[in-house]
């Protein structure tokens, strides 16, 4: 999670350059695609992995008893909170060029 945890992404909304944005593929719309597709699997990671985190406080027994508080599961949900957005660390990846993509339709032999 520490490659997440030092993103410089912004917590908050941010205006981006549409050229800057579109110029690795000279179109708005298949960057926007690509970012799409690198926020999910981004955050299809986080939440692995935070439910990972939380299997470890999970009580397995079957009574409906009085339900605790536990604090170290708390601290745990509010670090991912703190966490920037999926989408700000893509768009992250893609202006800083760390994102991999290819045009399957380009033939060059």
């Amino acid at each position: 999670m520490t490659k997440y945890r030092n993103s410089n992404a912004p917590a908050s909304t941010a205006t981006y350059n549409r050229t800057i944005i579109e110029t690795p593929t000279e179109n708005i719309y298949e960057a926007l695609s690509i970012i799409a597709k690198r926020s999910n699997q981004i955050n299809l990671d986080i939440r692995k992995e935070l439910h990972e985190k939380l299997d470890e406080f999970a009580t397995h027994n079957d009574s409906l008893e009085e339900i605790f508080e536990n604090k170290e599961q708390i601290e745990v949900s509010k670090f991912y909170e703190r966490l920037p957005k999926p989408h700000a660390i893509a768009i992250e990846e893609w202006l800083n060029e760390k994102i991999y993509h290819r045009n399957t339709e380009d033939n060059n032999i």
